[in-house]
């Protein structure tokens, strides 16, 4: 198991690296839609640390005109009955498309994109019998200010409204359950950015927004509850593109499903844990792109926990092809989680978990240069060297290999004038190196100006003392 106790002292950082460095490239999470698993959608994905962003094309769907909701629409004004007759309403109406996102259903403007031939049913609301004016036209500084509603949070920055109380004595949902929650959320022009009738999600894990778990925690089963949720409960100053505006405030409407406590992950069947684990690392991706690296490495570390062979009964019965799933998984989460270590300059957390991604794969090229590049910071040069040539002889073409070693050399020289490497030319290491490719220039030993100008100053004062006294006599 992965400790998670470093995440409390972490401290995030603004700051990028360069993609030609193996051990700091950002991660790039493929996410895809799945029906059922651990969460409300899995997001499996390829390698993170591999830098490749592949697409899902989803289908294209426009809105059910014969059903149209007002409630998931876009409030607009009415139109002029004269420019009624030239085309159907449906035709007005945007057409939505669903996309990919971390964790809920997205939608946006589709792109150039003509041949739509089914409809999307979506953003039809999931409580109809619940459509009042608080969540049709209501904006949302009179919701803040409304007296029916509630505070859940002293800073009033998170209001609800119940609609239906759960039963009199329905139980309420406690830190690190699972829950199950039918939910759908709009921004304040009613754009209908997340929607799911079977959200499930453990409260603590980070695995929604903190609006969501905030408010759960103050919900009983069974209860419909409308919440208005400031931007930073929500996505804060970054948004979330391309359908959630930075600083916007959401308005969700909630019921509370189910309650039940966390299942242990290693009474799992292996293929679940994998699941479980990939949502766990995309989550991590998330916040990694989002420059949130604390909670980027909390996410991998609850990753690398689930993602595991071992039972608790002590018996194995994994066949091959899972062990080196999982086996490889792991080695995507150990490269990410030292990525964020590194972000937070913890070098010394991001060398182990280098060295557990080495145990797994010794060829794996980003845990060498890595491994070797914190070796060379900490003066351990003789395995640094080690570790970096086998990391060239993998991949003789990485420009930041080449800087390394190259960084590295210096160091063991110590600043003396003989060299035991060979300068590479500039346009195949890059520009940017040059001041570690050039030798330092030979010193030239002679006679100071300066103790040439003092002679000449004696000299001459010399002259004129002998001058002046022969004048005298």
């Amino acid at each position: 198991m992965v400790s998670m106790a470093f995440c409390s002292e972490m401290e995030t950082r603004p700051c990028c690296e360069e993609h030609e460095n193996p051990s700091a490239e950002p991660a790039e999470p493929e996410v895809r839609e799945a029906s059922s698993g651990y969460s409300h959608s899995e997001l499996t994905c390829g390698p993170a640390e591999e830098g490749v962003k592949l697409q899902v094309k989803e289908p294209v769907e426009t809105e059910n005109c014969a059903t149209q909701n007002k409630y998931a629409e876009i409030k607009s004004p009415p139109s002029d009955p004269k420019q009624e007759g030239g085309e159907t309403e449906c035709n007005k109406q945007r057409k939505l498309k669903k996309t990919n996102s971390w964790k809920m259903v997205r939608f946006q403007d589709p792109s150039a994109e003509d041949n739509v031939s089914e409809r999307d049913s979506s953003a039809e609301s999931l409580f109809p019998e619940y459509a009042m004016e608080a969540w049709t036209l209501s904006t949302f500084e009179e919701l803040c200010v409304a007296e029916d509603w509630q505070d859940i949070t002293e800073d009033r920055l998170l209001r609800k409204n119940v609609l239906e109380p759960g039963a009199p004595h329905a139980l309420r949902p406690t830190w690190g359950q699972e829950v199950t929650v039918k939910m759908q959320c709009v921004l304040e022009d009613r754009t209908v950015v997340e929607k799911d009738c079977k959200l499930v999600f453990v409260i603590g894990e980070g695995d929604v927004t903190q609006a969501l778990e905030e408010c759960v925690l103050s919900m009983q089963k069974g209860e419909i509850t409308l919440l208005l949720a400031d931007s930073q409960y929500a996505y804060g100053l970054l948004g979330r593109e391309p359908d959630i505006p930075a600083w916007a405030p959401l308005l969700y409407q909630l019921q509370l499903l189910d309650i039940r406590e966390k299942p242990d992950p290693l009474t799992l069947p292996v293929a679940d844990r994998i699941r479980i684990g990939n949502q766990k690392r995309e989550r991590g991706n998330f916040h990694f792109q989002r420059e949130e690296y604390c909670k980027a490495a909390r996410a991998y570390c609850m990753a690398l926990d689930v993602l595991t062979t071992s039972s608790t009964d002590g018996r194995g019965g994994t066949v091959e092809a899972e062990e080196e799933e999982v086996r490889d998984y792991r080695v995507k989460c150990l490269n990410n989680l030292a990525t964020a270590q590194l972000k937070l300059e913890q070098s010394d957390k991001a060398l182990h978990s280098s060295r557990e991604v080495l145990a797994l794969e010794p060829n794996n090229v980003k845990a060498l240069f890595r491994t070797g590049k914190l070796l060379s910071d900490k003066g351990e040069y003789k395995e640094a060297m080690e570790v970096l040539k086998k990391a060239l002889k993998l991949e003789p073409a990485t420009k930041a290999i080449h800087v390394e070693l190259s960084k590295l050399v210096k160091r063991q020289s110590g600043g003396n004038e003989i060299q035991e490497w060979k300068a590479k030319p500039a346009e195949m290491l890059g520009d940017n190196i040059t001041p570690f490719l050039i030798p330092p220039k030979k010193k030239q030993y002679g006679i100071s100006w300066k103790f040439i100008l003092g002679a000449l100053v004696v000299a001459l004062g010399s002259l004129l003392t002998s001058m002046i006294l022969t004048a005298r006599n």
